[in-house]
């Protein structure tokens, strides 16, 4: 719980109060590897900040074949925020990559105490501000950098993953097949 309130707390300062709402709102939950936050075609329900762990949020195109939107590493939040605001079913899985310790939270109940507590409503729009950015930026890498380019990214972005989690799941992260991001590391290590 403590990095919980100590993340809510960079991003904006948080009194007592609120800061004690959230230990009421926020439970504690594990993920393991391999399971879903999330499933595609749920209706979402809930957020949840991630302690420990990857997450990714992924699609499936008509073809079967697998893309990584993002990945999210502690600290951070996850959650179908699309999907909670439009209330509609979720489009993107969201699944374990490592064992996690997550804490969530009712968003419905987030939306609630928001309307009485400008902290909490304050704090919910810097977090889709942030996603927002995050979003725009990946896709402006994916249209005007190569591949080899969004690899250095990646690495920069988030250190170490590649010790992490499968080759694969980076590669369809890039955009690329695993061959592709061989050759590309192959050539790096030169």
């Amino acid at each position: 719980m403590e990095q919980l309130i100590a993340f809510f707390n960079q991003i904006t300062p948080l009194s007592e109060e609120t800061k004690r709402l959230m230990t009421e709102l926020y439970v504690p939950a594990t993920l393991k590897k391999g399971e879903y936050f999330i499933r595609k075609g749920h209706y979402a329900k809930e957020i949840a900040f991630l302690e420990k762990g990857i997450v990714r949020a992924y699609y499936i195109d008509q073809s079967g074949k697998e893309y990584n939107k993002t990945f999210f590493s502690a600290p951070s939040i996850i959650g179908s925020y699309a999907a909670l605001i439009s209330k509609e079913e979720n489009a993107v899985a969201q699944q374990a990559l490592t064992d996690c310790i997550i804490w969530k939270a009712s968003f419905h109940r987030i939306e609630e105490l928001s309307q009485g507590n400008y902290e909490i409503e304050k704090l919910r729009r810097i977090i889709a501000e942030s996603y927002f950015l995050i979003n725009e930026k990946k896709e402006i890498e994916m249209a005007l950098l190569d591949a080899e380019k969004r690899y250095l990214l990646l690495q920069k972005e988030y250190p170490g993953i590649e010790l992490k989690i499968p080759q694969y799941h980076i590669a369809a992260y890039l955009g690329i097949s695993p061959t592709q991001l061989s050759r590309i590391r192959k050539n790096l290590s030169r």
